[in-house]
């Protein structure tokens, strides 16, 4: 770990540095060992979209797709093996993360197809087959949190596998998904599960709040809405972290961590800044607390390492100002729900398209090996 650099006081302010990004290439080449030795990373997260980028460097993957194609594999079965496999050596290179940490950190996420987002049993399927496939302790299977997800996500947790709830955009639905991991926790306990080995991180997404709400204060194009930008991330992600406190000191949370449950931490994501007005260590520097996960693009760690000004704790100060930008945000017309809507199935029908292209990828890949 390094020492006396701004991700160094970001470690010791409580703050669990994960990278959003991962490929073989990275693996292969040392660049995952370097940020764990060199960026305090202690962790990483996948997606859709990250996959989709990887696979066009099809060199790392040749061998491979060569053997998937020689095997008659299809471009589902390809897939799933290339990935979990990437999946599966991050998390070794993660374990002596994992073990020190004692299970915390040191994990690595992987994501159910998001073509599976608004269907229950197929979403708990997939998980299942994912959490085996990979067969590393320190892996955690993705969720998105819409409507169908709430459930499987209480029966995945439920089943002792640990959980990363993803695409979380309003405070209402993640209150929705704690207690779903609560409900699983409960599931867990009554089948006989040791409760200390099921992990949960709720990924509440920062920076599309601001550019959609922002897009939106541009449009009403009053001085009130312009004194509003890019504020709307930071408030949300600061209320979401009031909501962790009281959710977890309710006496249901209070019975289950008595029972040895871990809490499910707050992870902030979407923290690469878009509006190049603000500062690109904005969704960092900002929304420092104790006990969460911040998952960053490798240019906004690289942002924060090189000049991140880590200040202690950003968050827990600062909820009756964050409440404020809210109901000013109302008071100028913008519709917090009707956001947070549009932002929720944007964000699954934006990992359907890398889901589909990575497919296409590995499909042309497949055909040329053969």
């Amino acid at each position: 770990m390094s020492t006396n650099t701004p991700t160094a006081a970001l470690s010791q302010a409580g703050v669990s540095i994960w990278l959003d990004d991962l490929s073989r290439q990275r693996i292969a080449s040392g660049g995952l060992e370097r940020l764990i030795a060199e960026r305090d990373v202690v962790g990483v997260t996948t997606n859709p979209t990250i996959f989709a980028a990887a696979l066009t460097d099809g060199e790392s993957y040749r061998e491979q797709l060569h053997a998937l194609a020689a095997d008659g594999a299809d471009v589902d079965r390809a897939v799933f093996e290339i990935t979990t496999d990437d999946v599966r050596d991050a998390a070794d290179h993660f374990l002596p993360t994992y073990e020190r940490t004692d299970g915390y950190d040191g994990r690595v996420s992987i994501e159910v197809s998001p073509d599976l987002a608004n269907d229950t049993d197929a979403t708990i399927a997939e998980a299942h087959r994912l959490w085996e496939k990979v067969d590393r302790p320190n892996v955690m299977i993705k969720i998105p949190a819409t409507r169908e997800g709430l459930p499987a996500i209480t029966a995945v947790i439920g089943a002792g596998i640990s959980v990363n709830v993803t695409l979380i955009f309003s405070l209402d639905r993640y209150r929705e998904v704690i207690d779903a991991y609560l409900a699983g926790l409960e599931q867990a306990k009554a089948a006989g599960i040791d409760l200390s080995t099921i992990h949960s991180v709720a990924s509440f997404f920062v920076s599309r709040v601001d550019t959609e709400i922002d897009k939106r204060l541009d449009a009403i194009g009053t001085p009130e809405a312009a004194a509003l930008k890019g504020r709307a991330g930071v408030a949300n992600a600061r209320l979401a972290y009031e909501l962790y406190e009281q959710q977890f000191a309710s006496p249901r949370a209070i019975a289950l961590l008595d029972a040895g449950a871990n809490r499910q931490r707050p992870l902030w994501a979407s923290t690469g800044v878009k509006d190049p007005s603000l500062p690109d260590t904005l969704y960092v520097t900002e929304l420092v607390a104790r006990g969460i996960v911040n998952t960053m693009p490798e240019k906004t760690l690289e942002a924060t390492y090189d000049h991140g000004v880590i200040e202690g704790d950003t968050v827990t100060g600062n909820y009756a100002e964050a409440g404020r930008v809210l109901d000013a945000l109302a008071g100028v017309g913008v519709d917090y729900d009707e956001v947070t809507e549009l932002l929720e199935r944007e964000g699954v029908e934006k990992f359907i398209v890398s889901w589909r292209e990575l497919l296409e990828t590995v499909r042309g890949a497949l055909e040329a090996a053969r």
